[in-house]
């Protein structure tokens, strides 16, 4: 993993301090690129060939062109027999990509299954290419204006160059205050996009042309039938080991989850007594303590189960609260999410042991693990009732309303939205753009014909909240301690299998995550069944009534503490949420915290809305 910065013109200075703003990606060496037209930087975390014949940024063996790259690439030794004809002087994957990139051209991108950003520069058609993975685990962000065209692993690095406006995006602000994360391409700058995952850019002449380079196979689904669970298990053993290489230390963060678990489950059969790593919650209260804990207290046992070498550490609301506003400036972009603060602190406890870990994101997404699959499952069955039936159960119970949403897109805001009626209040008016959701998700987005709901409900979120929340939460709080996380169950071959699966297969009236639990079930420890799905989260809400974090709260959500931004608020509402949360009479937290981390942002990253 690493920290990429570059641009379409020769700056040394500029490409040096775009280095320096994102150095904390890549803490083993920094080199730059200054010549034939371009500005090319590199911030190495070395993994893979620790030799510095492996150095970025590299050129290619006939000199033509030049490459930067963020990530690995899990199939770089079988893609290297493919390419006989090139002078290997490296063992690493960097070098590979190169080689790929002569032989195939475009058509080398597809072929990668890893996580990956990267950027080549060809000398002889004096074009960059740059290209994203298909899952979007790592980021690549890009501004061009004129024929000037500059991008890097962060906006933060992208700020050195004086030139780009720190304007806020509205549209970006009002999904964000909706969604708790902002979509891509978008980003909270107006000046400022994403990559989109399976997506590369060619800029020739200061002209910048994007293109989709991966597509999903034709998903021909699969008959439920026995012989697809130890498959299934076979190809996520298979995952788990390919990720497994890497020439420095090697963990596993273990949150108590099945997800990580099954990871140490298939981990411990290479590596025993692997090192395992956990956060829990530092608090007062004893019931308090285990609730927030027991996943915590989960994973204690599964990692004595399987003879892992378990280390943990507990967060207080007082560390919460000193790391602030350090956390967000690690997020880049506005993330409305307490989880950042333990990942935080997990992953700079876990870099005083390895370099790489393995998290378990995705398995939810993949194999159907959230309630709210389960919920819309249901919803097919509810809505064959009579509507006169329906129409007395809507007005009855939320739940059976939630239960008669029909059309996919409504369904998908309802269950991962914030409610309007809670966002606009607290909102200047002209500023709100109520509908601005449910406009982005239908010209954004577009349901196949034959595909059910709960499948396309699943897709939409690995397209949405896994990329743009889950992911890059993982990514910016890893990284911001050079510590590389990979996402094994994200795996390109595992998704493309798991996409063939039935849905029968992962949800139905027994629960969710179906087949992941038959699978594995003679395998893992017995207390991990039979638990219910807690997720990764946090006591926020516990956190914003604690007396420092309070303090700070108010201190952040008060129109003086950012001057520009001054006016999109209703401070006065703001400040009767707060009371409300405070007292415990209303719950406000997720919005309020959202709002923290918006409001710290804009002042770090000085953002200005005219």
């Amino acid at each position: 993993m690493c920290g990429i910065n570059g641009f379409n013109f020769e700056n040394k200075e500029l490409i040096e301090r775009m280095n320096l703003a994102n150095k904390h990606r890549g803490p083993d060496g920094s080199a730059v690129y200054v010549k034939d037209g371009i500005s090319f930087g590199h911030n190495r975390l070395s993994i893979l060939d620790l030799s510095t014949a492996a150095d970025q940024p590299m050129v290619s063996h006939d000199g033509r062109y030049v490459i930067i790259f963020n990530g690995e690439i899990y199939n770089f030794q079988e893609l290297k027999k493919e390419l006989v004809f090139y002078p290997f002087k490296t063992k690493g994957d960097t070098e590979v990509i190169l080689a790929a990139y002569e032989r195939y051209g475009l058509d080398c991108f597809p072929k990668l299954n890893g996580i990956f950003a990267v950027v080549i520069y060809d000398k002889e058609k004096d074009e960059l290419i740059m290209a994203r993975d298909p899952l979007g685990v790592k980021p690549l962000f890009y501004h061009l204006a004129g024929k000037k065209f500059l991008f890097s692993s962060e906006i933060k690095s992208l700020l050195e160059f004086s030139e780009l406006e720190r304007k806020l995006d509205l549209e970006s602000l009002n999904l964000y205050l909706r969604l708790l994360y902002v979509p891509g391409p978008r980003t909270m700058l107006a000046s400022v996009k994403k990559l989109e995952p399976g997506y590369l850019g060619i800029v020739r002449s200061g002209q910048l042309a994007l293109k989709k380079y991966h597509q999903w196979p034709k998903a021909e689904k699969l008959s439920d039938l026995p012989e697809i669970y130890p498959q299934t298990k076979k190809k996520v053993e298979e995952a788990v080991i390919r990720q497994m290489v890497s020439d420095r230390p090697l963990g596993i963060y273990l949150s108590g989850g099945l997800d990580s678990s099954i990871i140490l489950n298939c981990a411990s059969k290479k590596h025993p007594a692997i090192d395992t790593f956990s956060v829990g919650f530092d608090l007062p209260d004893s019931a308090n303590r285990e609730k927030f804990n027991a996943d915590f207290s989960l994973a204690r046992e599964t990692a004595k189960f399987y003879g892992a070498k378990h280390h943990e550490i507990l967060l207080s609301a007082k560390e919460v609260g000193a790391n602030f506003e350090k956390v967000v400036w690690q997020m880049d972009e506005p993330i409305g999410n307490a989880t950042a603060w333990p990942l935080f602190s997990l992953s700079h406890f876990a870099k005083q042991e390895v370099d790489v870990v393995l998290g378990g994101d995705g398995g939810d997404e993949l194999f159907g693990g959230y309630e709210r699959y389960r919920l819309s499952w249901l919803a097919e069955y509810y809505q064959r009732i009579p509507a006169g039936l329906r129409s007395l159960l809507n007005r009855s119970s939320v739940h059976f309303a939630k239960l008669g949403i029909a059309d996919w897109s409504s369904r998908w805001l309802q269950l991962m939205a914030q409610k309007d009626n809670e966002v606009a209040p607290i909102v200047s008016s002209q500023f709100y753009q109520p509908a601005l959701p449910g406009t982005w998700l239908k010209s954004s987005y577009a349901k196949d014909d034959g595909q059910n709901n709960i499948d396309w409900l699943m897709e939409l979120d690995q397209q949405t909240w896994l990329v743009d929340f889950a992911l890059a939460l993982g990514d910016r709080m890893s990284m911001a301690h050079g510590i590389e996380e990979r996402v094994p169950l994200l795996d390109l071959e595992l998704v493309q299998w798991s996409r063939r699966l039935p849905l029968s297969s992962k949800l139905g009236w027994s629960g969710t995550k179906l087949i992941l639990k038959k699978a594995f079930h003679d395998e893992l420890p017995a207390h991990l069944f039979g638990q219910p799905k807690r997720g990764f989260f946090s006591p926020g809400a516990k956190w914003l009534r604690d007396e420092q974090i309070k303090k700070k709260s108010q201190e952040i959500l008060d129109p003086n503490y950012y001057l520009p931004i001054k006016e999109l608020f209703a401070w006065e509402e703001i400040k009767r949420y707060l009371a409300e949360h405070e007292t415990g009479s209303v719950y406000h937290f997720s919005l309020l915290w959202a709002l923290m981390i918006f409001i710290v942002w804009a002042r770090e990253f000085k953002i200005q809305i005219n």
